[in-house]
């Protein structure tokens, strides 16, 4: 009795809930299709909708196809949970979030692969709400490698009554299948028959990827030799269509031969001499007959080529002229002959006047020359260190000076023709006594005691000056520096004034002796103490000053001398108060019975290094002459 009370209870309650099933209802609305690149992400929207608000939801993916034909869940969620399925191909690359709360969800799909190529299922389940699904195919694409195009490697004749394999292409692996078009020029060949046909191989590799592989049969003629063949992959993209172009390639077409070309190869440009010289020969048939070369002056000489090229080694001026090559058609014996006139230029190696080196003395003059014999207009410049001097084929240099001492290039040039171009060079030494660089061969200065004071002397001479240094006045000197260059040679000495200085550096070389001397005059220190306070003053008289320190100079010289109109000032306002008395004495006794308190003393003393002035302040009584 209890087993049929419950299978009442639940025959019931399966009827209830059909009939709340037939009142309620749950729509999911999904894409056709959606479409993505392998590798890619993609996602899978479910939007559904219910006639009444569920007491709780779930949400089921399934996925069906691949392998098995059976629906296969990877994902469940309620309002509890939410679940990934293990042991799917989807297990570690799939997500589900909820877009706008309850009304739509979202399948990610991370990492797409070629076998993600299936149906998916969204299942929404409101319990007495009702129930329902919908379903979302994606497809995977891949595009094919770019294609290969490979031409055949021999000659097809124009006598060949059938079509011929010209060139076979390869698009491999794509998703899905992709087709191959073949052009002519930029214009797609159409399968005629006896004119043209294709021939295509599909190939299913085992990454489930496609090969498409295509050959173009041909009936070429004599104006394919120039035409340019190519093939085309066409194949499906997310919501377009991917093309992809190989390289252009073209045919060799076999034809008779019945007009001869002949032309240089190499080098470009005009001919010089020195240069390799590459002649080329080609007939308008293919392939072309045997080719021999001569020279039109002697047509009985053949010339050393090789198939259709005559190489010239180091051509000289010697080798101009007119070449022919002729061939001969081994069918009618009809000979065809080309021309081509060949210049060879030249330029013959400067000729510098006077040559290698000229030695002058300080203050001659020169004329060089530099000439070079061309089949070409030339141009010639100078040059000295790298910067124009001079120009034309005569370089005047006048009344010459150390400086114009060096090396003197010239270079001649063929400004028609790049490339030819020759110099030649000639050295230059003036030889003399030293001179001096800078102005002036004496310096005077003035300098304060105890300071450390540079002395620069540079000269320049050939042969190569020496420099001795002569210093009285101080001992306290040494050489700073010392630098030699080819023709010159810079000394600095450093020098303390202890007293007045006199300096000189003699530059020296068999041709003679050049002198610069300098003259220092040392400037003492006066100081003077006033007032409790020692105040040194440094009485400098005029000397030249260093223009970026003569302000500064100028207002110490203005402060000394208030500090005096002031101090003598003191001085005489107290001699007329008669605080002060004359006498001979360096010191006497002020005669006044008493002091009062603002009673000055003025003591000066003297030594041997500067003159000070004591003003003192006195308080009580006056002392006696013996006190003070």
């Amino acid at each position: 009795m209890a087993f049929l009370r419950r299978a009442s209870i639940a025959v019931a309650l399966h009827i209830f809930l059909l009939t709340c099933q037939a009142w309620a209802k749950v729509e999911v609305t999904m894409e056709e299709s959606v479409e993505v690149h392998v590798g890619g992400t993609v996602e899978i929207p479910c939007v559904f909708s219910m006639s009444e608000q569920p007491s709780t939801m779930m949400i089921q993916w399934f996925v069906k196809g691949g392998t098995s034909s059976q629906r296969e869940r990877i994902f469940y969620s309620d309002d509890m949970m939410q679940i990934v399925d293990n042991g799917t191909d989807f297990t570690d690359r799939i997500m589900v979030s909820s877009v706008d709360e309850r009304d739509e969800v979202v399948l990610t799909i991370h990492d797409v692969q070629l076998g993600d190529e299936r149906e998916f299922i969204c299942q929404v389940n409101g319990m007495s709400a009702g129930n329902g699904e919908g379903k979302t195919l994606l497809k995977v694409f891949d595009p094919p490698e770019a294609p290969v195009i490979e031409g055949v490697h021999h000659g097809i004749s124009v006598s060949t009554p059938h079509p011929s394999k010209i060139a076979s292409c390869e698009a491999r692996n794509g998703y899905p299948r992709a087709n191959i078009t073949w052009y002519r020029n930029q214009t797609p060949l159409v399968p005629i028959n006896g004119k043209m046909n294709v021939v295509t191989l599909q190939t299913r590799e085992s990454s489930g990827l496609y090969t498409i592989q295509s050959e173009l049969h041909y009936k070429v003629t004599k104006d394919d030799k120039d035409a340019v063949f190519y093939c085309e992959v066409s194949y499906a993209v997310p919501g377009a269509v991917g093309t992809a172009e190989s390289k252009r390639i073209n045919i060799t077409v076999h034809y008779p031969t019945t007009v001869v070309e002949l032309w240089k190869q190499s080098p470009e440009g005009l001919v010089k001499e020195g240069d390799t010289v590459e002649i080329r020969c080609r007939g308008d048939g293919n392939p072309p007959p045997p080719f021999t070369f001569n020279r039109k002056q002697q047509p009985d000489v053949e010339l050393d080529s090789s198939l259709d090229l005559l190489v010239l080694q180091d051509v000289t001026r010697a080798d101009s002229g007119i070449y022919q090559c002729r061939s001969l058609d081994l069918d009618t014996y009809a000979e065809a002959v080309g021309d081509l006139k060949l210049v060879i230029h030249y330029l013959d190696p400067a000729v510098v006047v006077p040559k290698d080196s000229e030695i002058m003395l300080k203050g001659e003059s020169l004329t060089a020359t530099c000439n070079a014999l061309c089949s070409v207009e030339t141009s010639t410049i100078w040059l000295k260190d790298g910067k124009q001097v001079g120009e034309g084929h005569e370089l005047f240099l006048h009344d010459v000076s150390f400086d114009a001492a060096g090396e003197y290039v010239c270079e001649v040039t063929a400004p028609s023709l790049a490339g030819l171009q020759t110099s030649g060079s000639v050295l230059i030494i003036v030889q003399g006594a030293p001179e001096m660089k800078g102005s002036g061969s004496h310096a005077e200065m003035e300098e304060n005691m105890e300071k450390w004071v540079n002395l620069s002397c540079e000269a320049q001479a050939h042969p190569k000056p020496s420099i001795n240094w002569s210093i009285t006045g101080t001992q306290n000197w040494h050489e700073a520096s010392n630098r030699v260059t080819e023709n010159s040679i810079h000394s600095t000495v450093t020098v303390q004034v202890t007293s007045d200085i006199t300096a000189s550096c003699n530059a020296t070389n068999n041709m003679g002796t050049v002198t610069k001397s300098y003259s220092i005059k040392a400037i003492p220190l006066i100081a003077s103490t006033a007032a409790n306070t020692a105040v040194t003053v440094r009485v400098t008289p005029p000397r030249t000053i260093k223009k970026d320190g003569s302000g500064v100079i100028i207002i110490i010289i203005i402060v000394c001398i208030l500090l005096l109109a002031i101090l003598g000032s003191v001085l005489y306002f107290l001699y007329k108060k008669g605080k002060i008395p004359c006498g001979r004495s360096g010191k006497q006794e002020i005669t006044k019975e008493k002091a009062s308190k603002g009673d000055i003393v003025v003591e000066m003393k003297s030594d041997k290094t500067e003159e000070a002035v004591l003003l003192k302040g006195v308080n009580g009584d006056k002392k006696a002459h013996n006190d003070q």
